[in-house]
């Protein structure tokens, strides 16, 4: 058989777009142009005109071609601030209305990873498994399959503390299984949040309206026709006081009145009341904006006053046949300013470690104190979250001054100019941010949103590249 000749670029891509409402600078041509390749060599056809007749009639080669340039790729309490929030929210809800368990939806779910840290964060917050109900739904089977075997590799479990892993997990060879009181709480299916017969059918079965639903990191990938779709889809999902919960780079992408559920929670929307409006710039009109779907480490966030009352963990704190012995206790919370408004789910968190970020100030009595990374970075969250933005960056710039440059300060500063408007200084302190850390790949991101915005479409695909190389080399390590 001879090397098939890639499938015009053209082609494939209007396939994927027709089916998942991709955008194929999302990933790039090559990478489509790639799956093609693979998929022609596994079925020993080396004509074009055939494989596209193929999988155009035959759904299970679709699905596998799907397979091939979908981006299955998530780990545990990926940004724990949400998670934090998601308590806080479903705490009171059960408590308003106690007789109706809460229900949740996680789309895309990928290999599971999401749907069980939602779950393990409301078990361990004390709540019984009857009181809530997640459904989880992606379009790759593969992906669907390991999430209903619930074994993980180590990679599955970075970014987080090892606390979770003790009472959830049991080792088996070099895998770590769930315990099934946590994977019962899930109820898996294949499904495409775009398709108008998911949400009927989830309507018409009762498993939907949703209080909460999970849509994180699928936006950046869909076209603009696409994007409108699964608003709409969310719109007729989600309960008339429920909340939406996307990706750090998605806000800005809705159209319609959506708002930030709490001052701090940015991520986290509702639905807008007369009057209210969103916080960020729209760019629902914008092409679409590819991201990695793999942030830099986020990091537990400041022992700050919910806005939510939280029930007390009920759960074990140990379990049998842990992973790895128990995590070095936790650095001191660190005192925060009072906020002008009830603390709500952090903007931005600090590191957890501070083993070569500390740093040393002079004291009012001229003395020696040391004031780490941590300490200035739980500062500056709770000024953000108490909106207090102009103080929160003066903090920045004059630990900077004291520490020396520190991309994540440089990162945090950016978010809040970017927050507040004032994008070209934003821009600069994301590109210092890189000159410190030519891996932060968040920054990568943000930096090509900011091109995107000022309509710079050449410079916004180079970060977008340089942001999934950062990316692929993380989930190779």
């Amino acid at each position: 058989m001879n090397e098939p000749s890639a499938l015009p670029s053209t082609a494939a891509e209007e396939l994927l777009r027709c089916w998942i409402g991709l955008d194929p600078h999302s990933i790039g041509e090559a990478a489509i142009r790639r799956a093609v390749r693979l998929r022609m060599l596994s079925l020993g056809i080396d004509d074009v005109p055939t494989f596209v007749r193929l999988v155009e009639t035959d759904k299970t080669e679709r699905d596998r071609l799907v397979e091939e340039v979908v981006v299955a790729e998530s780990w545990f309490f990926r940004d724990h601030q949400v998670y934090d929030h998601l308590r806080r929210f479903v705490a009171a809800r059960i408590k308003a209305r106690p007789g109706d368990p809460v229900r949740i939806l996680s789309a895309p779910c990928a290999a599971g990873e999401e749907p069980y840290s939602i779950a393990m964060s409301l078990l361990d917050s004390g709540l019984q498994p009857e009181q809530f109900r997640i459904d989880a739904i992606d379009i790759s089977r593969v992906a669907l399959s390991k999430a209903k075997t619930a074994r993980y590799s180590p990679n599955a479990f970075r970014n987080a503390d090892s606390g979770f892993r003790d009472r959830w997990f049991r080792m088996d060879g070099g895998s770590a299984v769930l315990d099934e009181s946590v994977s019962r709480c899930i109820n898996f299916a294949w499904a495409n949040i775009l398709e108008e017969s998911f949400v009927t059918g989830a309507i018409e079965s009762g498993r939907a309206p949703y209080d909460v639903v999970f849509c994180r990191n699928l936006l950046i990938y869909l076209t603009t026709d696409a994007r409108s779709a699964v608003e709409r889809s969310i719109d007729r999902l989600l309960k008339e006081d429920g909340i939406v919960v996307l990706g750090a780079a998605e806000p800005a992408i809705l159209r319609g009145s959506w708002v930030a559920d709490s001052a701090g929670s940015t991520f986290t929307l509702r639905r807008g009341v007369s009057g209210e409006r969103a916080r960020w710039p729209s760019l629902a009109g914008r092409s679409a904006l590819p991201a990695p779907r793999r942030p830099k480490p986020t990091l537990p966030p400041a022992h700050t006053a919910p806005s939510y009352p939280v029930p007390s963990p009920q759960r074990p704190q140990t379990r049998p046949s842990r992973l790895s012995p128990p995590a070095d206790p936790p650095a001191p919370p660190a005192p925060t300013p009072t906020p002008l408004a009830p603390t709500p789910t952090p903007l931005v968190s600090p590191p957890t470690s501070t083993t070569s970020a500390d740093l040393r100030c002079e004291d009012s009595g001229g003395g020696s104190a040391t004031k780490s990374v941590l300490l200035i970075l739980a500062e500056v969250n709770a000024l953000a979250n108490a909106r207090r933005f102009s103080e929160a960056i003066a903090l920045c710039e004059s630990a900077q001054k004291d520490i020396g440059p520190s991309a994540e300060l440089y990162f945090i500063a950016g978010i809040m100019h970017q927050t507040s408007g004032s994008l070209a200084i934003a821009e600069d302190c994301f590109q210092k941010t890189l000159y410190l850390d030519a891996s932060h790949d968040e920054a990568l991101l943000a930096l090509s949103l900011l091109a995107e915005q000022r309509g710079d479409s050449g410079q916004a695909a180079q970060y977008r590249r340089s942001a999934l190389r950062v990316v692929e080399r993380k989930g190779d390590r």
